[in-house]
């Protein structure tokens, strides 16, 4: 029976989709993200592959380099699924090996048409890859990446178990470096593909030059390079030379005019770490990778013990993640918004909680991450916001004053095409007036790609609800299209808050920010205030409302309803 493999990180679509194919009598399998979709295809080999483009942490474009870099699935056909459709993104894809493209919303019988299409041509050219010489043709490109001309993942592996075999025999050491660009994925979508292509092959060049010491240097995926350091290795000396490896790569780029700077985590491990295998050794410096990243700033970092402590309760998370919200472990609490001119609490936020059955209360911090790259947040996305609403509603119905409902969006949520329809069902369901509704996007998702975002916003905008920049300060251009973007409110991140009455620079920044939102007619709400001066503060610059635990932490609703009872006031200091 012909296996086709589904790729596709938003449920329901997938679903459909095994559905159709199920009732046109092909053998189907899914996958809910990229790295789980590589490892199905080299695990059940399938006939055919439709892969979608936007997936979080490894997308579409990631998925196919990785698999045309791999003999063993180098030849299986792509089809990519996607709702974008511009020319450059089609080229683009055909460019990394695609076979070919839909947009969608598909019909169904363009969909079938191209699968059945494709494996009409691949039953055509199996006999030729059967061949000896072909066999040994795809076994030599699969050593090199075609962009780039450095070795490949598959070059690297083999090149590291050598040099480990090598190892043991003359007591040599081995350092292996896994190199990330930071955000790439955003440079492809400000500046295009064919800039974020020249941007990569810099990027090789640079390393090349840096390194010359290296055994190898390979490109391993999208935005990923590995370097192989042997011979005699001093721990001082590694360091030193992936400092300057990542001052060579972080130095701006000018490509077509334009000058732009990159960051990029750097993960070390070295062959004391005790691993056995090539895969062992590598997988130890992606580790000490992740962990750079998540500084969210260009670093280095030596793999340690500790981190796979931590990796296996990240393990944990995954394996128990999928059925929190089935078993119904998640809970709202909501912290409360108060005015700066009467003390008077005007809405909430809506923050999720994770209730462990067996291990307690688990931080967003911890599991919103792993649920962004398992593809789950779209469908958590949606529970709060129904939750939320549903909540804002009750109290109405109970006499309470009327409080806006602030809900986060992930940026996964805000790329889902009927993000606005869901809104508006969601709103109609629990008959929430959409003036009470705050939708709060972070500088990061609005800035990913600005015309989708204002078209977004604006539809967002006609329903009614209220649109807040979260953690304002923090972003890295969104002073540029602040005046173009559709919103009413702007959250001035905690740091400033925070440092604003020790700190000169914070103080300035957030009077500025103040200023800024007045002459754009902007509210702005401050979060994090937890101590009286910073009150003072803000009140003498103008700041109209806060959050924070001067006033309260996050509640469980039933906590909250005595503050909503009483109509608690927060006692407002002097600023006379």
């Amino acid at each position: 029976m012909t296996t086709i493999l589904v790729i596709e990180d938003e449920e329901i679509i997938l679903n459909n989709l095994l559905e159709i194919l199920e009732l046109e009598g092909f053998r189907s399998i899914g996958a809910e993200h990229g790295r789980l979709g590589i490892d199905r295809a080299k695990t059940d080999q399938p006939d055919l592959i439709l892969c979608d483009i936007r997936m979080p942490e490894l997308d579409g474009y990631g998925v196919l380099e990785v698999l045309r870099q791999d003999p063993q699935t180098a030849t299986i056909p792509v089809i990519f699924l996607s709702a974008k459709g511009d020319r450059s993104d089609i080229r683009h894809g055909m460019n990394l090996g695609a076979d070919d493209y839909l947009t969608k919303p598909c019909a169904i019988a363009e969909l079938l048409a191209a699968v059945n299409s494709r494996l009409r041509k691949q039953a055509t050219l199996s006999e030729v890859y059967t061949k000896p010489q072909t066999t040994e043709f795809l076994q030599t490109i699969a050593q090199i990446d075609s962009l780039t001309n450095l070795p490949s993942r598959l070059s690297l592996h083999q090149h590291l178990q050598q040099a480990m075999e090598q190892s043991a025999q003359n007591q040599s050491a081995i350092a292996v470096l896994c190199i990330n660009i930071n955000r790439f994925r955003s440079i492809n979508a400000t500046y295009g593909h064919q800039v974020g292509d020249r941007l990569l092959q810099l990027v090789s060049q640079r390393l090349q030059s840096a390194v010359q010491s290296a055994s190898l240097i390979a490109r391993m995926g999208a935005d990923e390079f590995g370097v192989v350091l042997t011979g005699h290795l001093e721990q001082p000396a590694v360091m030193e030379l992936t400092q300057s490896t990542l001052d060579a790569v972080t130095a701006p780029y000018d490509l077509d005019g334009c000058d732009i700077r990159v960051q990029a985590s750097v993960g070390v491990a070295l062959h004391s770490h005790h691993a056995k295998t090539s895969e062992e050794l590598l997988l130890k410096a992606e580790t000490a990778r992740r962990w750079c990243k998540k500084q969210g700033q260009s670093t280095y970092q030596f793999y340690s013990l500790t981190m796979d402590a931590v990796e296996a309760e990240r393990r944990l998370i995954e394996a128990d993640l999928g059925q929190a919200l089935e078993q119904s472990e998640f809970k709202l609490y909501y912290q409360p918004q108060v005015n700066l001119m009467t003390g008077q609490m005007i809405g909430v936020e809506a923050l999720i909680r994770w209730f462990h059955p067996q291990r307690g209360l688990i931080p967003p911090s911890a599991f919103i991450p792993i649920a962004e790259e398992m593809g789950l947040i779209v469908e958590i996305g949606d529970w709060v916001l129904q939750t939320a609403c549903a909540q804002a509603q009750r109290w109405q119905q109970v006499s309470f004053k009327p409080l806006q409902m602030s809900v986060n969006l992930s940026m996964r949520q805000f790329q889902q095409a009927d993000l606005p329809e869901r809104v508006a069902q969601v709103l109609q369901e629990t008959g929430l007036d959409p003036k009470l509704l705050v939708l709060e996007l972070t500088e990061t998702c609005v800035m990913h790609d600005v015309n989708a975002t204002i078209a977004t916003l604006r539809s967002l905008k006609k329903i009614g609800v209220e649109i807040s920049i979260d953690d304002f300060g923090t972003g890295y251009s969104s002073l540029n299209y602040l005046n173009h973007l559709p919103i009413d409110t702007l959250k001035m991140d905690q740091t400033f808050v925070r440092d604003a009455a020790t700190s000169r620079s914070a103080a300035a920044i957030s009077t500025a920010i103040m200023s800024m939102a007045q002459s754009l007619k902007l509210e702005v709400i401050a979060e994090g205030v937890e101590t009286r001066k910073q009150l003072s503060f803000l009140q003498e610059i103008g700041c109209q409302a806060m959050q924070g635990f001067l006033y309260s932490p996050p509640l469980p609703a039933e906590e909250l309803q005595p503050f909503l009872r009483a109509g608690q006031q927060l006692r407002l200091v002097s600023t006379c």
